[in-house]
Protein backbone atom coordinates (compact mmCIF):
# COMPACT_ATOMS: atom_id res chain seq x y z
CA UNK A 1 0.00 0.00 0.00
CA UNK A 2 1.58 3.53 -1.09
CA UNK A 3 2.29 5.40 2.24
CA UNK A 4 -0.29 8.10 1.03
CA UNK A 5 -2.89 5.69 0.41
CA UNK A 6 -5.70 6.39 3.29
CA UNK A 7 -5.91 3.31 4.99
CA UNK A 8 -9.45 1.17 4.14
CA UNK A 9 -11.48 1.04 7.17
CA UNK A 10 -15.01 -1.79 6.81
CA UNK A 11 -17.76 -0.50 7.97
CA UNK A 12 -19.48 -1.33 11.12
CA UNK A 13 -22.17 -3.77 10.39
CA UNK A 14 -25.33 -3.66 12.30
CA UNK A 15 -25.93 -5.35 16.28
CA UNK A 16 -29.60 -6.18 15.21
CA UNK A 17 -31.37 -5.87 12.02
CA UNK A 18 -35.29 -6.84 11.83
CA UNK A 19 -36.50 -7.29 8.16
CA UNK A 20 -40.11 -7.46 7.13
CA UNK A 21 -41.37 -8.71 10.26
CA UNK A 22 -45.21 -9.36 10.81
CA UNK A 23 -47.39 -10.74 13.20
CA UNK A 24 -50.76 -11.12 13.12
CA UNK A 25 -53.56 -12.33 15.74
CA UNK A 26 -57.53 -12.91 14.74
CA UNK A 27 -56.90 -11.69 11.46
CA UNK A 28 -55.33 -8.42 12.00
CA UNK A 29 -51.44 -7.29 11.12
CA UNK A 30 -50.33 -6.61 14.95
CA UNK A 31 -46.94 -5.74 13.27
CA UNK A 32 -46.97 -5.42 9.86
CA UNK A 33 -43.32 -5.00 7.72
CA UNK A 34 -41.45 -3.89 9.96
CA UNK A 35 -37.78 -3.11 9.79
CA UNK A 36 -34.67 -1.40 11.07
CA UNK A 37 -31.29 -1.95 12.07
CA UNK A 38 -29.37 -0.36 15.29
CA UNK A 39 -25.81 -0.11 15.10
CA UNK A 40 -23.00 -0.91 17.84
CA UNK A 41 -23.18 1.66 20.48
CA UNK A 42 -26.78 3.10 18.64
CA UNK A 43 -30.13 3.69 20.76
CA UNK A 44 -33.06 3.19 18.92
CA UNK A 45 -36.45 3.82 19.97
CA UNK A 46 -39.72 2.80 19.18
CA UNK A 47 -42.01 5.38 19.70
CA UNK A 48 -46.03 4.85 19.60
CA UNK A 49 -49.32 5.13 21.35
CA UNK A 50 -50.15 1.52 22.99
CA UNK A 51 -51.16 -0.90 21.19
CA UNK A 52 -49.50 -0.12 18.09
CA UNK A 53 -47.29 -3.43 18.08
CA UNK A 54 -44.44 -1.56 19.85
CA UNK A 55 -43.57 -4.87 22.78
CA UNK A 56 -44.89 -7.09 20.12
CA UNK A 57 -41.52 -6.44 17.81
CA UNK A 58 -39.86 -6.30 20.79
CA UNK A 59 -41.22 -10.13 21.93
CA UNK A 60 -40.45 -11.27 18.19
CA UNK A 61 -36.84 -10.56 18.54
CA UNK A 62 -36.22 -11.68 21.71
CA UNK A 63 -37.76 -14.70 21.01
CA UNK A 64 -40.98 -15.23 23.44
CA UNK A 65 -43.20 -14.81 20.37
CA UNK A 66 -42.72 -15.76 16.96
CA UNK A 67 -43.07 -13.95 13.98
CA UNK A 68 -45.85 -14.99 10.88
CA UNK A 69 -43.09 -13.71 8.63
CA UNK A 70 -39.75 -12.00 8.43
CA UNK A 71 -36.16 -12.41 9.80
CA UNK A 72 -34.13 -11.28 12.59
CA UNK A 73 -30.18 -11.33 12.76
CA UNK A 74 -27.78 -10.56 15.56
CA UNK A 75 -24.35 -9.37 14.45
CA UNK A 76 -24.72 -10.86 10.92
CA UNK A 77 -26.35 -13.72 12.00
CA UNK A 78 -29.28 -15.25 10.82
CA UNK A 79 -31.54 -15.80 14.41
CA UNK A 80 -35.19 -16.21 13.25
CA UNK A 81 -37.25 -16.51 9.90
CA UNK A 82 -40.30 -18.77 9.64
CA UNK A 83 -38.20 -22.18 9.33
CA UNK A 84 -35.08 -21.18 11.54
CA UNK A 85 -35.19 -20.53 15.25
CA UNK A 86 -32.37 -19.92 17.93
CA UNK A 87 -33.69 -20.16 21.35
CA UNK A 88 -34.50 -16.84 23.38
CA UNK A 89 -31.28 -17.68 25.21
CA UNK A 90 -28.87 -18.71 22.57
CA UNK A 91 -29.91 -15.03 21.03
CA UNK A 92 -27.08 -12.64 22.89
CA UNK A 93 -29.88 -10.57 23.64
CA UNK A 94 -30.38 -9.03 27.06
CA UNK A 95 -33.92 -7.59 28.45
CA UNK A 96 -35.16 -4.62 30.32
CA UNK A 97 -38.79 -4.33 31.25
CA UNK A 98 -40.96 -2.02 33.78
CA UNK A 99 -40.77 -4.52 36.59
CA UNK A 100 -37.09 -5.08 37.24
CA UNK A 101 -37.67 -9.07 38.79
CA UNK A 102 -35.10 -9.06 40.48
CA UNK A 103 -35.00 -12.20 42.62
CA UNK A 104 -35.72 -11.50 46.34
CA UNK A 105 -34.27 -14.24 48.07
CA UNK A 106 -30.59 -13.08 46.40
CA UNK A 107 -28.24 -10.43 47.12
CA UNK A 108 -27.02 -7.60 44.57
CA UNK A 109 -23.99 -9.37 43.83
CA UNK A 110 -26.06 -12.67 43.08
CA UNK A 111 -28.86 -11.09 40.55
CA UNK A 112 -25.99 -9.57 38.45
CA UNK A 113 -24.07 -13.00 38.72
CA UNK A 114 -27.36 -14.89 37.35
CA UNK A 115 -26.86 -16.56 34.51
CA UNK A 116 -23.45 -15.53 34.17
CA UNK A 117 -20.94 -18.58 32.76
CA UNK A 118 -17.25 -19.01 33.80
CA UNK A 119 -14.87 -19.24 37.25
CA UNK A 120 -16.15 -17.81 40.17
CA UNK A 121 -13.45 -15.56 39.81
CA UNK A 122 -14.04 -14.24 36.42
CA UNK A 123 -17.91 -13.94 37.53
CA UNK A 124 -16.72 -11.70 40.74
CA UNK A 125 -14.76 -9.62 38.29
CA UNK A 126 -17.52 -8.87 36.08
CA UNK A 127 -20.29 -8.19 38.87
CA UNK A 128 -17.75 -5.53 40.34
CA UNK A 129 -16.77 -4.37 37.24
CA UNK A 130 -20.66 -3.80 36.57
CA UNK A 131 -22.07 -2.64 39.92
CA UNK A 132 -18.94 0.00 39.65
CA UNK A 133 -19.99 1.47 36.47
CA UNK A 134 -23.80 1.63 37.98
CA UNK A 135 -22.46 3.39 40.93
CA UNK A 136 -23.55 0.53 43.36
CA UNK A 137 -20.37 -1.27 44.23
CA UNK A 138 -21.22 -0.37 48.07
CA UNK A 139 -24.47 -2.28 47.51
CA UNK A 140 -23.59 -5.87 46.32
CA UNK A 141 -24.25 -7.65 49.82
CA UNK A 142 -27.59 -5.55 50.13
CA UNK A 143 -30.60 -7.69 49.32
CA UNK A 144 -33.25 -5.53 46.97
CA UNK A 145 -36.13 -4.85 48.82
CA UNK A 146 -33.50 -2.86 50.79
CA UNK A 147 -33.34 -0.18 47.67
CA UNK A 148 -34.70 1.91 46.26
CA UNK A 149 -36.58 1.98 42.86
CA UNK A 150 -33.97 3.96 41.26
CA UNK A 151 -31.18 1.74 42.83
CA UNK A 152 -32.99 -1.50 41.99
CA UNK A 153 -33.51 -0.58 38.49
CA UNK A 154 -29.39 -0.44 38.55
CA UNK A 155 -29.24 -3.59 39.68
CA UNK A 156 -31.45 -5.30 37.02
CA UNK A 157 -29.55 -3.17 34.00
CA UNK A 158 -26.03 -4.44 35.80
CA UNK A 159 -27.62 -7.95 35.50
CA UNK A 160 -29.13 -7.82 31.97
CA UNK A 161 -25.25 -6.73 30.63
CA UNK A 162 -22.93 -8.99 32.78
CA UNK A 163 -23.44 -11.89 29.84
CA UNK A 164 -22.34 -9.35 27.33
CA UNK A 165 -25.38 -8.96 24.86
CA UNK A 166 -25.06 -7.82 21.62
CA UNK A 167 -28.40 -6.11 21.79
CA UNK A 168 -30.28 -4.95 24.46
CA UNK A 169 -34.28 -4.73 24.19
CA UNK A 170 -36.05 -2.03 27.18
CA UNK A 171 -39.58 -2.49 27.55
CA UNK A 172 -40.71 1.07 29.44
CA UNK A 173 -37.99 0.36 31.45
CA UNK A 174 -38.13 3.95 33.93
CA UNK A 175 -42.23 4.27 33.71
CA UNK A 176 -42.33 2.85 37.43
CA UNK A 177 -39.64 5.15 38.92
CA UNK A 178 -40.68 8.85 40.61
CA UNK A 179 -40.49 11.66 37.82
CA UNK A 180 -37.94 13.22 39.75
CA UNK A 181 -35.28 10.21 39.53
CA UNK A 182 -36.57 9.73 35.87
CA UNK A 183 -33.73 11.90 33.93
CA UNK A 184 -31.09 10.83 36.00
CA UNK A 185 -31.53 7.09 36.00
CA UNK A 186 -32.05 7.60 31.96
CA UNK A 187 -28.82 9.50 31.80
CA UNK A 188 -26.55 6.95 33.81
CA UNK A 189 -28.40 3.92 31.85
CA UNK A 190 -27.39 5.22 28.74
CA UNK A 191 -23.90 5.78 29.46
CA UNK A 192 -23.43 2.63 30.79
CA UNK A 193 -25.07 0.75 27.97
CA UNK A 194 -22.99 3.60 25.50
CA UNK A 195 -19.90 2.64 27.38
CA UNK A 196 -20.65 -1.70 26.58
CA UNK A 197 -21.28 -0.96 22.94
CA UNK A 198 -24.41 -2.54 23.26
CA UNK A 199 -26.88 -2.32 20.62
CA UNK A 200 -30.32 -0.33 22.45
CA UNK A 201 -34.12 -1.19 20.75
CA UNK A 202 -35.85 0.99 23.50
CA UNK A 203 -39.53 0.93 23.47
CA UNK A 204 -41.95 3.43 25.03
CA UNK A 205 -44.83 5.70 24.53
CA UNK A 206 -43.30 9.11 26.04
CA UNK A 207 -42.06 11.44 23.42
CA UNK A 208 -39.94 13.02 25.56
CA UNK A 209 -38.22 9.91 26.33
CA UNK A 210 -37.68 8.90 22.95
CA UNK A 211 -36.12 12.52 22.12
CA UNK A 212 -33.93 12.34 25.47
CA UNK A 213 -32.33 8.92 24.89
CA UNK A 214 -32.73 8.18 21.15
CA UNK A 215 -30.01 8.26 18.48
CA UNK A 216 -33.04 6.75 16.02
CA UNK A 217 -36.54 7.46 16.53
CA UNK A 218 -38.69 4.80 14.83
CA UNK A 219 -42.27 6.47 14.70
CA UNK A 220 -44.91 3.35 14.66
CA UNK A 221 -48.62 3.74 13.85
CA UNK A 222 -50.97 0.62 13.52
CA UNK A 223 -48.52 -1.97 13.40
CA UNK A 224 -45.77 0.03 10.73
CA UNK A 225 -43.27 2.33 10.97
CA UNK A 226 -44.70 5.35 9.36
CA UNK A 227 -41.64 7.68 10.18
CA UNK A 228 -37.91 7.36 10.99
CA UNK A 229 -34.60 8.93 11.58
CA UNK A 230 -32.78 11.04 13.93
CA UNK A 231 -34.94 12.90 17.36
CA UNK A 232 -34.55 16.66 15.29
CA UNK A 233 -35.39 15.38 11.83
CA UNK A 234 -38.60 13.67 13.49
CA UNK A 235 -39.83 16.88 15.57
CA UNK A 236 -39.12 19.33 12.93
CA UNK A 237 -40.32 17.20 9.73
CA UNK A 238 -43.25 15.03 10.83
CA UNK A 239 -44.68 13.21 7.83
CA UNK A 240 -48.40 14.16 8.67
CA UNK A 241 -50.50 15.50 10.82
CA UNK A 242 -50.61 13.06 13.77
CA UNK A 243 -46.78 12.40 13.73
CA UNK A 244 -46.22 16.02 14.57
CA UNK A 245 -49.70 15.70 17.03
CA UNK A 246 -47.77 12.97 18.90
CA UNK A 247 -44.87 14.55 19.98
CA UNK A 248 -46.32 17.69 20.98
CA UNK A 249 -49.34 20.27 21.14
CA UNK A 250 -50.80 21.25 17.23
CA UNK A 251 -52.70 24.23 16.26
CA UNK A 252 -54.39 22.94 13.12
CA UNK A 253 -55.64 26.01 10.86
CA UNK A 254 -58.11 24.56 7.82
CA UNK A 255 -58.40 25.79 4.11
CA UNK A 256 -59.07 25.00 0.60
CA UNK A 257 -56.17 25.22 -2.00
CA UNK A 258 -56.94 27.57 -4.92
CA UNK A 259 -54.76 28.60 -7.59
CA UNK A 260 -52.06 26.83 -5.08
CA UNK A 261 -52.73 29.30 -2.34
CA UNK A 262 -54.95 29.21 0.71
CA UNK A 263 -56.64 32.16 2.36
CA UNK A 264 -56.01 32.22 6.25
CA UNK A 265 -56.68 34.95 8.52
CA UNK A 266 -52.73 34.88 8.46
CA UNK A 267 -52.92 35.78 4.85
CA UNK A 268 -52.61 33.27 1.82
CA UNK A 269 -49.96 30.32 1.86
CA UNK A 270 -48.05 28.59 -1.17
CA UNK A 271 -49.18 25.14 -1.24
CA UNK A 272 -47.59 23.66 -4.28
CA UNK A 273 -48.08 20.13 -5.24
CA UNK A 274 -51.93 20.70 -4.15
CA UNK A 275 -54.33 20.39 -6.78
CA UNK A 276 -57.48 23.26 -6.72
CA UNK A 277 -60.10 22.29 -4.52
CA UNK A 278 -57.96 19.85 -2.05
CA UNK A 279 -58.21 20.70 1.73
CA UNK A 280 -55.40 20.76 4.01
CA UNK A 281 -54.23 21.48 7.16
CA UNK A 282 -52.00 24.01 8.32
CA UNK A 283 -49.96 22.94 11.31
CA UNK A 284 -48.21 25.00 13.50
CA UNK A 285 -47.16 23.99 17.01
CA UNK A 286 -48.54 26.47 20.26
CA UNK A 287 -44.40 27.25 20.50
CA UNK A 288 -43.90 29.05 17.32
CA UNK A 289 -47.46 31.18 17.45
CA UNK A 290 -46.13 34.45 18.91
CA UNK A 291 -48.30 37.11 20.55
CA UNK A 292 -47.69 40.59 18.76
CA UNK A 293 -46.93 42.79 21.87
CA UNK A 294 -45.86 45.63 19.98
CA UNK A 295 -49.01 45.79 17.51
CA UNK A 296 -51.69 45.34 20.50
CA UNK A 297 -54.16 47.45 19.65
CA UNK A 298 -53.03 48.91 16.28
CA UNK A 299 -53.89 46.69 13.96
CA UNK A 300 -52.28 44.12 11.18
CA UNK A 301 -49.11 45.18 9.62
CA UNK A 302 -47.86 42.83 7.43
CA UNK A 303 -44.17 41.64 7.13
CA UNK A 304 -42.41 39.35 4.80
CA UNK A 305 -41.08 36.69 7.23
CA UNK A 306 -44.53 36.72 9.57
CA UNK A 307 -46.94 37.57 7.03
CA UNK A 308 -50.33 39.03 8.35
CA UNK A 309 -50.87 39.43 11.73
CA UNK A 310 -54.40 38.21 13.22
CA UNK A 311 -56.57 39.28 16.26
CA UNK A 312 -57.74 36.94 18.61
CA UNK A 313 -60.02 37.48 21.73
CA UNK A 314 -58.70 35.43 25.11
CA UNK A 315 -60.44 33.08 26.00
CA UNK A 316 -58.53 31.33 28.71
CA UNK A 317 -54.83 32.04 29.89
CA UNK A 318 -53.15 29.35 32.52
CA UNK A 319 -49.67 29.29 33.88
CA UNK A 320 -47.57 25.87 33.19
CA UNK A 321 -44.68 26.24 35.29
CA UNK A 322 -41.87 27.31 32.83
CA UNK A 323 -44.39 29.20 30.27
CA UNK A 324 -48.02 30.71 30.19
CA UNK A 325 -50.53 28.43 27.96
CA UNK A 326 -53.11 31.11 26.10
CA UNK A 327 -56.14 29.87 24.47
CA UNK A 328 -57.70 32.47 21.68
CA UNK A 329 -60.62 32.37 19.52
CA UNK A 330 -59.98 33.82 16.60
CA UNK A 331 -61.89 37.03 14.92
CA UNK A 332 -61.67 35.24 11.19
CA UNK A 333 -63.63 31.97 11.74
CA UNK A 334 -64.13 31.55 15.28
CA UNK A 335 -61.58 28.88 15.66
CA UNK A 336 -59.48 28.16 18.59
CA UNK A 337 -55.98 28.51 18.68
CA UNK A 338 -53.12 28.39 21.37
CA UNK A 339 -49.89 30.17 22.37
CA UNK A 340 -47.69 29.38 24.72
CA UNK A 341 -45.24 32.19 26.31
CA UNK A 342 -42.17 32.51 28.65
CA UNK A 343 -42.74 32.53 32.04
CA UNK A 344 -45.92 34.59 33.33
CA UNK A 345 -48.06 35.82 30.93
CA UNK A 346 -52.02 35.75 32.29
CA UNK A 347 -53.85 37.85 30.42
CA UNK A 348 -57.59 38.69 31.28
CA UNK A 349 -60.61 37.02 29.60
CA UNK A 350 -61.83 39.15 26.69
CA UNK A 351 -58.80 40.55 26.06
CA UNK A 352 -57.80 41.29 22.26
CA UNK A 353 -54.54 41.01 21.05
CA UNK A 354 -52.72 40.24 17.61
CA UNK A 355 -51.00 37.01 16.95
CA UNK A 356 -48.24 36.05 14.32
CA UNK A 357 -46.84 32.95 13.02
CA UNK A 358 -43.84 31.95 11.47
CA UNK A 359 -44.20 29.93 7.91
CA UNK A 360 -41.11 28.11 8.28
CA UNK A 361 -42.61 26.79 11.53
CA UNK A 362 -45.96 25.72 10.21
CA UNK A 363 -46.38 22.04 7.99
CA UNK A 364 -49.02 21.58 5.34
CA UNK A 365 -50.93 18.31 5.11
CA UNK A 366 -53.68 17.55 3.27
CA UNK A 367 -56.94 16.62 4.78
CA UNK A 368 -56.98 12.61 5.33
Amino acid sequence: MNAHTPAQTTPAHPRLEIRNLRRRFQGRDVVSDVSLKVMPGQVTCLLGPSGCGKSTTLRMIAGVDMQDSGEIYVDGDLVCDTLHRVPPEGRSIGLMFQDFALFPHLSVAANVAFGLKGSKDEKRTRVEELLNKVGLLSALNKFPHELSGGEQQRVALARALAPRPSVMLMDEPFSGLDERLKDEIRDSTLEVLKAEGTAVLLVTHEPDEAMRMADEIALMRDGKIVQQGAPYNIYNAPKDKKSAAFFSDINVIGGKVEGALVSTAFGEFLCPGHADGTPVDIVIRPQHLRIDFDRAGRGPNPTPQDGTPARGIVERARFMGRESLVEFRMDFDGSILRATVPSVFLPKVGTPLWLMLRRERCFVFPVT
